[in-house]
């Protein structure tokens, strides 16, 4: 694994006054999977549309076997055997895998008619390569997001002969489905297929990278062996040492804001793969960040979509009092009027409304509040959005802009502050720092103790086991819908993976 396939040598971008990459150098080895770390900034989605073809450098070279090639389209960069996923992925829903797999490039008979069958001929024999699983005439949109992505790349092997750049591939898969993504990785870079990999999550680089490069204010902060500790890949991130990333925890701590006694949920009806919660026994005071810990399908997203009203219809047995009173929770309408927020963890799907802009995804949750006898006051509309701009430091400052055109870190602020801005006494967190970079995640630890210190209460789920530990005061361990064990913040992650798979004690 020695020989270079594709490199980027003294590498500047300016995209007006902004300049997006400093004297970059970059490359990557045959068979190599390589992995880009960046906060979003950092300049490694613009180093990604340089070597696919997007932009063109302003100095620098990109080089193809050691050789200058200057890619004017990403079909330059196509023809030199160099594909591109990126993370919103080019499949169109309501055309089977066939389709898409040939789409712009479609097959025909002599009299120039679509050959249907020599496609799913073709994407048979293309799919059985890497998922024998995927049905070739099925539509796109019928398949999980894993299977997708599968889509994804054998569309793009079409093109890499050579390299294939992944940009954020596992951010919206399940375990499983990141396990099988993997597997299929390994063995195209076992083909000498060079592999970019562009992450934000830490914990998969040892899994999968034989090398990582790290960048930072459009410059490469460092190159690092895949297995180095968590910690120096932080650094090199941010500037700054891992333990920074975490707010000091409260030693002070109000009433008690929800508690739950042997606390059951009851669905209305069978809803196969929902794990319903069980015997739920916890509390959280005001002022208090408490986590839910457990493996992949353990009921943490169950227990906060049944206490919001999101999941399955259903009712609540057991204790399950919001500030010393029963609460009935059997609707958002209900939850709402109880105090309760929630922040999904799906906030393209379900958290915000991609196409409008800021200020008005800002103040959806509000609208009545803001609008007396019925009517809109600019005013306190204004006043809202200004409140969230300062109270998350959301970027670009400009409330005009469709929310989706922000970084993801940017969306999960605005989703947090519009949750915020309807003045909660609790609020459930679903993996609050899904897809976001590293320094983000800094900005919203903050934001959320900030939140607790005046009060407020979080219920937080999340897989990642180093957030709950450095966020949480408490880390409440479910397990089969069932809470089995509670800790304090600052506990070992040994001993929660323990008792989250049932070898504690």
């Amino acid at each position: 694994m020695n020989q270079v396939v594709l490199s980027a040598k003294g590498i500047t971008k300016h995209f007006g006054g902004v300049q997006a990459l400093r004297g970059v150098d970059f490359d990557l080895k045959v068979g190599e999977i390589h992995a880009l770390l960046g906060e979003n900034g950092a300049g490694k989605s613009t180093l990604m549309n340089l070597m696919s073809g997007v932009h063109t450098p302003d100095q620098g070279e990109i080089f193809i076997d050691g050789k200058p090639a200057r890619f004017h389209s990403p079909r330059d960069a196509q023809a030199a055997g160099i594909a591109t996923i990126f993370q919103e992925l080019d499949l169109v829903s309501s055309l089977s895998v066939a389709a898409n797999l040939f789409l712009g490039r479609e097959l025909v008979h002599p009299h120039g008619m679509l050959d249907g069958k020599a496609m799913l001929r073709e994407a048979r024999k293309r799919l059985e390569a890497i998922d024998r699983s995927i049905d070739p005439s099925q539509l796109v949109g019928e398949l999980s997001i894993g299977q997708r992505q599968v889509v994804a790349i054998v569309k793009a092997l079409s093109y890499a002969s050579r390299a294939l750049i992944m940009d954020e591939p596992t951010a919206a898969l399940t375990v499983g489905e990141v396990d099988r993504l993997f597997d299929i990785m390994r063995g195209l870079a076992s083909s000498g297929v060079g592999i970019v990999y562009i992450s934000h999550r830490l914990e998969e680089v040892p899994q999968i990278a034989h090398r990582v490069t790290v960048m930072r204010d459009g410059k490469v902060a460092g190159v690092t062996e895949p297995n180095a500790p968590q910690a120096q890949l932080v650094q090199l991130l941010v500037g700054r040492p891992l333990n920074e990333l975490y707010p000091p925890r409260s030693d002070r701590v109000g009433d008690v804001l929800l508690r739950m006694r042997q606390a059951s949920f009851r669905p209305h009806r069978a809803s196969p793969g929902w794990q319903a919660p069980s015997k739920i026994d916890l509390d959280v005071h005001r002022g208090e960040i408490v986590g839910l810990a457990g493996v992949m399908g353990a009921g943490r997203t169950e227990l906060l979509s049944a206490l919001y009203g999101t999941g399955v219809p259903g009712r609540w047995q057991g204790e399950v009092t919001i500030g010393g009173k029963p609460a009935r929770l059997r609707s958002i309408a209900a939850a709402r009027r109880a105090g309760l927020a929630f922040v999904t963890d799906d906030r393209r799907g379900a958290g915000l409304m991609l196409r409008m802009s800021v200020g008005l995804n800002l103040v959806m949750s509000i609208i009545r509040r803001i609008s007396p006898n019925g009517l809109l006051s600019a005013r306190r509309q204004d006043d809202a959005i200004k409140s969230s701009f300062g109270n998350f430091d959301i970027r670009p400052k400009n409330p005009e802009i469709a929310v989706g055109a922000l970084s993801g870190g940017n969306q999960q602020k605005v989703v947090l502050a519009k949750e915020v801005l309807g003045n909660p006494s609790l609020l459930l967190l679903d993996e609050p720092t899904r897809g976001v970079d590293v320094g983000a995640k800094g900005e919203i630890y903050a934001r959320l103790r900030k939140f607790a210190s005046d009060g407020l209460g979080i219920l937080v789920a999340s897989s990642e086991m180093p957030e709950l530990i450095g966020l949480c005061d408490r880390i409440v361990v479910l397990r089969n819908g069932c809470s089995v064990a509670e800790f304090s913040g600052g506990v070992s992650e040994h001993d929660v993976l323990a008792a989250a798979n049932g070898r504690e004690g």
